[in-house]
């Protein structure tokens, strides 16, 4: 099974929480804006939980995809306890309430390569910000945990990636969810997350930091001019890999979705 490879994979080469220097952390170089980026990953993180509970309902036909994703949970639940231990060693504090309510398992997508294609955008988009940001951030703890975060969520894309061609290979009919899936994620100028749709307001309110919070202080004080289209012809540019289509642009994506519902 291919989720075997991928576990020996992870099992060589995966860093562990304890190799975080919590001890040297300088908080005269931590910013606000570090601990609100912090929080918001750990927010963002935290739905693991919830998305492995729906991976294992909706493919209880596939057990190496259901392999893969209790592989992948395992370092999605690593990324979570890391933001909260670099928070915790600066004395910041994480809403268990907020944390505990994202808990509910997320609705199926309409056809288990939208699924899939989901995560492929949600790994993507949380890669390139963790890895742009890890430029920017000053402190090197922090710096290593978004760096080496970056590098878990390229490797999740892939598998991801794998899965989806695989499915789209024996289920040739889900191709139009795929293509609606990415035009929806892709086609407004924002970045647009999974959790930020699935799970808008069941966290909101209060004074506690959400996904969208790390995404609007990357837009607003990180990404260079141009960069979320980057980001959206990256995604684009992946999703014509897995299909074999031109979807160069927002307009040939509904081209092609208009052509394989036809």
């Amino acid at each position: 099974m291919h989720s075997y490879d991928v576990f020996r994979h992870y099992e060589r080469l995966h860093w562990k929480l304890g190799d975080l220097d919590l001890d040297s952390i300088d908080p005269t170089l931590v910013r606000p804006e570090y601990v609100t980026l912090a929080k918001s990953a750990t927010m963002g993180e935290s739905n693991v939980i919830a998305a492995v509970h729906g991976f294992l309902d909706e493919f209880v036909d596939d057990y190496d995809f259901s392999t893969f994703a209790v592989v992948w949970g395992f370092q999605e639940v690593q990324h979570h306890y890391a933001f909260r231990a670099w928070l915790a060693a600066l004395g910041e504090s994480v809403d268990d309430s907020a944390v505990h309510a994202m808990r509910a398992p997320y609705a199926p997508g309409t056809t288990p390569s939208a699924t899939l294609a989901t995560n492929i955008i949600s790994e993507l988009t949380v890669n390139h910000v963790y890895r742009t940001m890890s430029r920017w951030v000053t402190e090197p703890v922090l710096q290593r945990l978004l760096l080496e975060a970056s590098r878990d969520e390229a490797g999740h894309a892939r598998e991801f990636i794998h899965y989806t061609t695989e499915r789209l290979a024996r289920r040739p009919e889900e191709l139009p969810s795929v293509l609606e899936t990415l035009y929806v994620y892709s086609s407004e100028a924002k970045i647009k997350h999974p959790v930020s749709t699935f799970k808008s307001g069941i966290s909101e309110g209060g004074d506690h930091a959400t996904i969208d919070t790390g995404f609007e202080l990357f837009l607003e004080q990180i990404a260079e001019d141009g960069e979320l289209e980057v980001l959206h012809d990256k995604v684009r540019r992946t999703f014509a890999g897995i299909t074999g289509l031109d979807l160069s642009s927002n307009a040939k994506v509904r081209r092609a979705l208009a052509d394989a519902i036809a």
